[in-house]
């Protein structure tokens, strides 16, 4: 909903600009110092953002087999617990490292370098039902560790490549809102980084 709402807020922000730069031309500024103040003002606009974020859930079971008092003769003890994990993962761009280069000279909008990808997941474990006796009780140090490696398989079921994936097809999105600007101005789109599709802009 946060990201909607800067996307909305950000096109109204362009919408804006164009009109400014109605304005600026029809009142005899310089073309080329107004395009580069516009271009280069929504550029630095666009600060640290998260892009995308997702939210994973899972049940882990998990049973202890020992022997009574831990007689080999005596018959086997068995408890078990299941954990409820969560894990949340989310992708975000600085933006502050991305460098774009307005050339208003040769009406030119290049963009030099991306950020990478910053990946975080956050996991939480919490026991939802255990079953143990009165003669093998869970201890304190098998909390710890069961819920320790329940939070390690949980950071295990996000498929980070995919969410890099997805994430820069987000900011891509990002991005576009200043390249349609770009285009708007009559700007060529410079992509030194090899890495865009901007066929379709």
């Amino acid at each position: 909903m946060n990201y909607i709402k800067q996307i909305i807020g950000f096109s109204i922000g362009v919408i804006i600009t164009l009109l400014a730069v109605y304005f600026f031309k029809n009142f005899g500024k310089d073309e080329a110092n107004t395009d580069y103040y516009i271009l280069t003002n929504q550029i630095s606009k666009m600060n640290k953002m998260v892009v995308l974020e997702q939210d994973f859930s899972s049940m882990q079971k998990t049973k202890i087999t020992s022997k009574l008092l831990g007689v080999y003769i005596l018959p086997s003890l068995e408890k078990q617990i299941v954990i409820f994990t969560k894990a949340k993962a989310q992708v975000s761009y600085d933006l502050k490292k991305m460098k774009l280069e307005v050339d208003s000279d040769n009406k030119k909008l290049i963009i030099k370098e991306l950020p990478n990808a910053d990946i975080k997941i956050f996991t939480d474990a919490e026991i939802s039902s255990l079953d143990d006796s009165f003669f093998d009780r869970f201890t304190q140090e098998d909390f710890k560790r069961i819920t320790s490696n329940a939070k390690k398989n949980a950071e295990k079921t996000v498929d980070q490549t995919k969410l890099r994936s997805e994430g820069r097809k987000q900011l891509l999105q990002n991005l576009n809102d200043i390249f349609v600007l770009a285009k708007a101005l009559n700007y060529e789109i410079v992509d030194e980084t090899k890495t865009l599709d901007l066929s379709k802009l």
